[in-house]
Protein backbone atom coordinates (compact mmCIF):
# COMPACT_ATOMS: atom_id res chain seq x y z
CA UNK A 1 0.00 0.00 0.00
CA UNK A 2 0.77 3.60 -0.52
CA UNK A 3 0.53 6.58 1.91
CA UNK A 4 -2.05 9.06 0.16
CA UNK A 5 -0.05 11.96 2.36
CA UNK A 6 3.37 11.32 0.12
CA UNK A 7 1.29 11.04 -2.84
CA UNK A 8 -0.85 14.17 -2.29
CA UNK A 9 2.86 16.05 -2.38
CA UNK A 10 4.20 14.39 -4.71
CA UNK A 11 0.83 15.62 -7.20
CA UNK A 12 1.66 19.18 -5.48
CA UNK A 13 4.55 18.61 -7.48
CA UNK A 14 3.55 17.67 -10.64
CA UNK A 15 0.97 20.03 -11.10
CA UNK A 16 4.19 22.83 -10.56
CA UNK A 17 6.40 20.67 -13.07
CA UNK A 18 2.91 20.86 -15.89
CA UNK A 19 2.70 24.66 -15.09
CA UNK A 20 6.04 25.24 -15.64
CA UNK A 21 5.83 23.12 -19.21
CA UNK A 22 8.29 20.56 -17.95
CA UNK A 23 7.49 16.47 -17.87
CA UNK A 24 6.94 14.51 -15.06
CA UNK A 25 7.86 10.89 -14.52
CA UNK A 26 6.55 8.97 -11.24
CA UNK A 27 9.49 6.43 -10.84
CA UNK A 28 7.27 3.49 -8.42
CA UNK A 29 9.08 0.58 -6.69
CA UNK A 30 6.89 -1.78 -7.82
CA UNK A 31 8.64 -4.86 -6.51
CA UNK A 32 11.57 -5.84 -3.81
CA UNK A 33 13.70 -9.10 -3.17
CA UNK A 34 15.55 -9.19 -0.65
CA UNK A 35 17.35 -6.32 1.31
CA UNK A 36 15.37 -2.90 0.12
CA UNK A 37 15.39 0.81 1.85
CA UNK A 38 11.72 0.86 1.18
CA UNK A 39 8.58 -1.02 0.36
CA UNK A 40 6.88 -1.50 -2.95
CA UNK A 41 4.80 1.04 -3.51
CA UNK A 42 7.42 3.77 -2.48
CA UNK A 43 7.04 6.12 -5.47
CA UNK A 44 9.44 9.43 -6.48
CA UNK A 45 8.92 12.52 -8.94
CA UNK A 46 11.53 13.18 -11.70
CA UNK A 47 11.02 15.74 -13.99
CA UNK A 48 12.59 17.59 -17.34
CA UNK A 49 13.55 20.59 -15.10
CA UNK A 50 15.69 18.24 -13.03
CA UNK A 51 13.31 18.23 -9.64
CA UNK A 52 13.64 15.18 -7.60
CA UNK A 53 10.94 14.87 -4.95
CA UNK A 54 10.80 11.83 -2.56
CA UNK A 55 13.34 8.61 -1.76
CA UNK A 56 13.84 5.01 -2.94
CA UNK A 57 16.70 4.26 -1.64
CA UNK A 58 18.18 6.91 0.43
CA UNK A 59 20.36 8.43 -1.85
CA UNK A 60 21.59 5.33 -3.44
CA UNK A 61 20.04 4.97 -6.60
CA UNK A 62 18.26 8.17 -7.42
CA UNK A 63 21.19 9.75 -9.74
CA UNK A 64 21.42 6.73 -11.69
CA UNK A 65 17.18 6.51 -12.09
CA UNK A 66 17.18 10.23 -13.10
CA UNK A 67 19.57 9.11 -16.14
CA UNK A 68 16.92 6.24 -16.74
CA UNK A 69 14.17 8.67 -16.70
CA UNK A 70 15.48 11.03 -19.37
CA UNK A 71 14.92 8.45 -22.02
CA UNK A 72 10.50 8.13 -20.31
CA UNK A 73 10.72 12.36 -21.17
CA UNK A 74 11.87 11.86 -24.45
CA UNK A 75 9.51 8.64 -25.49
CA UNK A 76 6.20 9.42 -22.90
CA UNK A 77 6.41 5.69 -23.11
CA UNK A 78 5.80 3.32 -19.67
CA UNK A 79 9.24 1.75 -18.94
CA UNK A 80 10.30 -0.94 -16.58
CA UNK A 81 13.59 -1.61 -15.09
CA UNK A 82 15.45 -4.20 -12.86
CA UNK A 83 18.29 -3.28 -10.73
CA UNK A 84 20.20 -6.88 -9.21
CA UNK A 85 22.34 -5.01 -6.64
CA UNK A 86 24.18 -8.15 -5.51
CA UNK A 87 26.00 -7.64 -8.74
CA UNK A 88 27.94 -4.65 -7.74
CA UNK A 89 30.91 -5.26 -10.19
CA UNK A 90 27.96 -5.04 -12.89
CA UNK A 91 26.52 -1.43 -11.46
CA UNK A 92 29.61 -0.05 -9.67
CA UNK A 93 27.07 1.71 -6.95
CA UNK A 94 28.78 0.47 -4.10
CA UNK A 95 25.25 0.07 -2.68
CA UNK A 96 24.81 -1.32 0.69
CA UNK A 97 21.27 -3.02 0.11
CA UNK A 98 22.01 -6.28 -1.69
CA UNK A 99 18.33 -6.80 -2.69
CA UNK A 100 16.96 -7.38 -6.67
CA UNK A 101 14.20 -4.03 -6.99
CA UNK A 102 11.98 -3.69 -9.89
CA UNK A 103 10.90 -0.32 -10.91
CA UNK A 104 8.05 1.64 -12.91
CA UNK A 105 8.72 4.92 -14.93
CA UNK A 106 5.60 6.50 -15.63
CA UNK A 107 5.10 9.61 -17.71
CA UNK A 108 2.43 11.56 -15.83
CA UNK A 109 0.99 13.43 -18.95
CA UNK A 110 -1.45 16.79 -18.40
CA UNK A 111 -3.88 15.58 -20.49
CA UNK A 112 -4.93 12.44 -19.17
CA UNK A 113 -7.89 12.42 -17.75
CA UNK A 114 -7.14 9.56 -15.14
CA UNK A 115 -4.62 11.36 -13.64
CA UNK A 116 -6.61 14.48 -12.60
CA UNK A 117 -8.97 11.97 -11.33
CA UNK A 118 -6.36 10.38 -8.99
CA UNK A 119 -5.54 14.39 -8.49
CA UNK A 120 -9.14 14.76 -7.18
CA UNK A 121 -9.22 11.78 -4.92
CA UNK A 122 -5.97 12.54 -3.60
CA UNK A 123 -7.27 16.00 -2.82
CA UNK A 124 -10.55 14.82 -1.18
CA UNK A 125 -8.59 12.85 1.29
CA UNK A 126 -10.08 9.90 -0.54
CA UNK A 127 -8.81 6.36 -0.56
CA UNK A 128 -8.30 4.19 -3.85
CA UNK A 129 -6.72 1.44 -5.91
CA UNK A 130 -3.93 2.34 -8.50
CA UNK A 131 -3.79 -0.90 -11.18
CA UNK A 132 -0.73 -0.65 -13.91
CA UNK A 133 -0.40 -2.43 -17.02
CA UNK A 134 3.23 -3.36 -16.86
CA UNK A 135 3.29 -4.29 -20.32
CA UNK A 136 1.74 -1.20 -22.15
CA UNK A 137 1.17 1.53 -19.35
CA UNK A 138 -2.48 1.13 -19.28
CA UNK A 139 -3.90 2.81 -15.85
CA UNK A 140 -6.73 2.28 -14.03
CA UNK A 141 -8.34 3.36 -10.96
CA UNK A 142 -10.70 1.61 -7.98
CA UNK A 143 -12.62 4.07 -6.06
CA UNK A 144 -14.38 3.15 -3.15
CA UNK A 145 -16.90 5.66 -2.21
CA UNK A 146 -20.48 4.86 -0.30
CA UNK A 147 -19.35 1.20 -0.50
CA UNK A 148 -19.92 2.05 -4.52
CA UNK A 149 -17.35 0.82 -6.82
CA UNK A 150 -16.18 2.74 -10.17
CA UNK A 151 -13.56 1.61 -12.00
CA UNK A 152 -11.93 1.89 -16.08
CA UNK A 153 -13.20 -1.88 -17.76
CA UNK A 154 -9.47 -2.40 -19.29
CA UNK A 155 -8.62 -4.75 -16.97
CA UNK A 156 -9.20 -8.41 -17.11
CA UNK A 157 -12.03 -8.99 -14.30
CA UNK A 158 -9.73 -11.08 -12.45
CA UNK A 159 -6.93 -8.47 -11.76
CA UNK A 160 -10.56 -5.92 -10.93
CA UNK A 161 -11.54 -8.58 -8.16
CA UNK A 162 -8.40 -8.99 -6.69
CA UNK A 163 -7.43 -5.76 -6.53
CA UNK A 164 -10.98 -5.10 -4.52
CA UNK A 165 -10.38 -7.72 -2.00
CA UNK A 166 -6.54 -6.50 -1.47
CA UNK A 167 -7.71 -3.10 -0.81
CA UNK A 168 -9.00 -2.95 2.88
CA UNK A 169 -5.72 -5.55 3.79
CA UNK A 170 -3.04 -4.67 1.36
CA UNK A 171 0.18 -3.72 3.20
CA UNK A 172 2.41 -3.02 0.73
CA UNK A 173 2.04 -3.12 -3.11
CA UNK A 174 2.34 -6.14 -5.19
CA UNK A 175 2.38 -7.31 -8.51
CA UNK A 176 -0.01 -9.94 -10.23
CA UNK A 177 0.44 -12.14 -13.04
CA UNK A 178 -2.02 -13.39 -15.47
CA UNK A 179 -2.64 -14.14 -19.15
CA UNK A 180 1.35 -13.82 -20.20
CA UNK A 181 0.79 -10.41 -18.47
CA UNK A 182 1.52 -8.56 -15.00
CA UNK A 183 -0.25 -6.00 -12.80
CA UNK A 184 0.77 -3.55 -10.22
CA UNK A 185 -1.99 -3.32 -7.46
CA UNK A 186 -1.26 -0.15 -4.95
CA UNK A 187 -4.37 0.60 -2.73
CA UNK A 188 -3.86 4.34 -1.49
CA UNK A 189 -5.28 4.77 1.79
CA UNK A 190 -5.38 8.15 4.27
CA UNK A 191 -2.90 8.12 6.80
CA UNK A 192 -3.96 7.31 10.19
CA UNK A 193 -4.91 10.51 12.06
CA UNK A 194 -3.48 11.76 15.22
CA UNK A 195 -5.31 14.11 17.11
CA UNK A 196 -2.75 16.15 19.24
CA UNK A 197 -4.68 17.76 22.10
CA UNK A 198 -2.54 20.73 23.51
CA UNK A 199 -0.60 23.43 21.78
CA UNK A 200 2.33 23.91 24.01
CA UNK A 201 5.82 24.13 22.76
CA UNK A 202 6.80 20.39 23.63
CA UNK A 203 3.54 19.59 21.14
CA UNK A 204 5.86 21.19 18.74
CA UNK A 205 8.73 19.14 17.51
CA UNK A 206 6.17 16.21 18.03
CA UNK A 207 3.37 17.17 15.88
CA UNK A 208 6.05 17.89 13.38
CA UNK A 209 7.72 14.59 13.57
CA UNK A 210 4.47 12.84 13.74
CA UNK A 211 3.74 14.78 9.99
CA UNK A 212 6.72 12.97 8.63
CA UNK A 213 6.52 9.79 9.96
CA UNK A 214 3.30 9.79 8.05
CA UNK A 215 0.82 10.79 10.32
CA UNK A 216 -2.25 13.41 9.68
CA UNK A 217 -1.78 15.63 12.06
CA UNK A 218 -4.81 18.06 14.01
CA UNK A 219 -4.01 20.29 16.94
CA UNK A 220 -6.76 20.58 19.31
CA UNK A 221 -6.01 23.86 21.10
CA UNK A 222 -8.37 26.81 22.22
CA UNK A 223 -5.50 29.18 21.78
CA UNK A 224 -5.02 30.16 18.58
CA UNK A 225 -2.12 32.84 18.96
CA UNK A 226 -0.25 28.71 19.75
CA UNK A 227 -2.58 26.77 17.47
CA UNK A 228 -2.09 28.02 14.12
CA UNK A 229 0.46 27.24 10.92
CA UNK A 230 3.28 29.57 12.50
CA UNK A 231 4.18 26.99 15.24
CA UNK A 232 2.39 23.70 13.17
CA UNK A 233 3.11 24.39 10.02
CA UNK A 234 1.77 20.54 8.79
CA UNK A 235 -0.78 20.31 10.94
CA UNK A 236 -4.91 21.03 10.91
CA UNK A 237 -5.89 23.40 13.43
CA UNK A 238 -8.87 23.46 15.67
CA UNK A 239 -9.60 26.08 18.06
CA UNK A 240 -13.15 25.29 18.61
CA UNK A 241 -14.01 24.55 22.51
CA UNK A 242 -14.49 21.09 22.82
CA UNK A 243 -18.56 20.94 23.67
CA UNK A 244 -18.89 22.52 20.46
CA UNK A 245 -17.03 19.91 18.44
CA UNK A 246 -18.62 17.09 16.21
CA UNK A 247 -16.91 14.16 18.18
CA UNK A 248 -17.65 11.85 15.10
CA UNK A 249 -14.77 13.63 13.22
CA UNK A 250 -12.51 12.19 15.55
CA UNK A 251 -13.79 8.62 15.20
CA UNK A 252 -10.58 6.05 15.24
CA UNK A 253 -8.31 8.25 15.26
CA UNK A 254 -4.90 8.03 17.29
CA UNK A 255 -4.73 10.62 20.43
CA UNK A 256 -1.63 12.45 22.46
CA UNK A 257 -3.16 14.20 25.38
CA UNK A 258 -0.42 16.97 26.23
CA UNK A 259 -2.41 20.05 27.36
CA UNK A 260 -0.47 20.60 30.78
CA UNK A 261 -3.88 21.62 32.25
CA UNK A 262 -5.46 18.52 34.43
CA UNK A 263 -9.22 19.77 33.37
CA UNK A 264 -8.39 20.40 29.64
CA UNK A 265 -6.39 17.09 29.87
CA UNK A 266 -9.68 15.11 31.70
CA UNK A 267 -11.95 16.92 28.61
CA UNK A 268 -9.75 15.63 25.96
CA UNK A 269 -9.07 12.38 27.26
CA UNK A 270 -13.04 11.74 27.65
CA UNK A 271 -13.67 12.88 24.43
CA UNK A 272 -10.88 10.71 22.91
CA UNK A 273 -12.45 7.71 24.88
CA UNK A 274 -16.27 7.94 23.94
CA UNK A 275 -14.65 8.67 19.96
CA UNK A 276 -13.78 4.54 19.57
CA UNK A 277 -10.19 5.49 19.89
CA UNK A 278 -7.41 3.46 18.10
CA UNK A 279 -4.96 4.57 20.55
CA UNK A 280 -4.75 7.15 23.46
CA UNK A 281 -1.51 8.05 24.70
CA UNK A 282 -1.19 10.62 27.53
CA UNK A 283 1.93 12.66 28.76
CA UNK A 284 2.78 12.69 32.74
CA UNK A 285 2.84 9.58 35.44
CA UNK A 286 0.82 6.95 35.93
CA UNK A 287 -1.13 8.02 39.20
CA UNK A 288 -1.55 11.60 37.48
CA UNK A 289 -3.69 9.66 34.37
CA UNK A 290 -5.67 7.11 36.99
CA UNK A 291 -6.93 10.21 39.05
CA UNK A 292 -8.22 11.83 35.34
CA UNK A 293 -9.65 8.84 34.47
CA UNK A 294 -11.65 8.40 37.53
CA UNK A 295 -12.57 11.73 37.93
CA UNK A 296 -14.23 11.27 34.31
CA UNK A 297 -15.62 8.29 35.46
CA UNK A 298 -13.55 5.57 33.18
CA UNK A 299 -10.73 3.20 33.82
CA UNK A 300 -7.59 2.94 32.05
CA UNK A 301 -9.35 -0.60 30.25
CA UNK A 302 -12.15 1.86 28.70
CA UNK A 303 -9.15 2.19 25.49
CA UNK A 304 -5.89 1.82 24.06
CA UNK A 305 -4.66 4.13 27.08
CA UNK A 306 -0.86 4.64 27.44
CA UNK A 307 0.35 6.29 30.02
CA UNK A 308 3.09 7.60 30.61
CA UNK A 309 3.36 7.74 26.67
CA UNK A 310 6.78 6.67 24.91
CA UNK A 311 9.30 4.60 24.60
CA UNK A 312 11.91 4.11 27.73
CA UNK A 313 14.90 5.76 25.95
CA UNK A 314 16.18 8.13 28.42
CA UNK A 315 14.01 11.08 26.71
CA UNK A 316 14.55 14.75 28.55
CA UNK A 317 14.19 17.64 26.09
CA UNK A 318 10.85 18.03 24.20
CA UNK A 319 12.47 16.78 20.82
CA UNK A 320 13.62 13.47 22.72
CA UNK A 321 10.09 12.86 24.41
CA UNK A 322 8.90 13.61 20.68
CA UNK A 323 10.58 10.91 19.75
CA UNK A 324 10.27 8.58 22.53
CA UNK A 325 6.21 9.26 21.29
CA UNK A 326 6.28 8.81 17.46
CA UNK A 327 8.65 5.89 18.32
CA UNK A 328 6.14 4.14 20.19
CA UNK A 329 3.58 4.92 17.36
CA UNK A 330 5.44 3.76 14.48
CA UNK A 331 5.88 0.28 16.49
CA UNK A 332 1.44 0.20 17.34
CA UNK A 333 0.69 1.06 13.54
CA UNK A 334 3.66 -1.53 11.98
CA UNK A 335 2.44 -4.07 14.86
CA UNK A 336 6.13 -4.15 15.83
CA UNK A 337 7.19 -4.91 19.41
CA UNK A 338 10.09 -2.29 20.52
CA UNK A 339 13.60 -3.77 20.27
CA UNK A 340 16.99 -3.96 18.55
CA UNK A 341 17.58 -4.23 14.88
CA UNK A 342 20.66 -5.58 15.73
CA UNK A 343 21.58 -9.01 14.41
CA UNK A 344 17.95 -9.47 12.32
CA UNK A 345 18.94 -10.45 8.89
CA UNK A 346 15.37 -9.06 7.46
CA UNK A 347 14.06 -5.70 8.62
CA UNK A 348 10.74 -5.03 6.98
CA UNK A 349 9.52 -8.37 7.65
Amino acid sequence: MSRLQEFQELFQHIRIAHENNEQAVLVILADAKGSAYRLPGTKMLMTSGGTMVGTISGGCLETDLYEWANQVFKTNQLMTLQYDLSETEIWSLGIGCKGNLEFIFLPILPQNLLFNKIGELLTLNLPFTLIIDMKDGAISVIETELNEVSVNNIFPEEIVEYALDAMPKQTRAEIISTENNRYYIDAVKPSERLIVAGAGKDAIPLAELAYKAGFSVTVLDTRSQFNNAQFFPNAKHITRDLEHLDGEEFSNAWWIIMNHHQEKDEASLKLAIEQSPHYIGVLGPTYRTNEMLENIGYTVDSARIHSPVGLDIGAESSEEVAISIISELMCLRAGRIPNYLHGKGKIHA
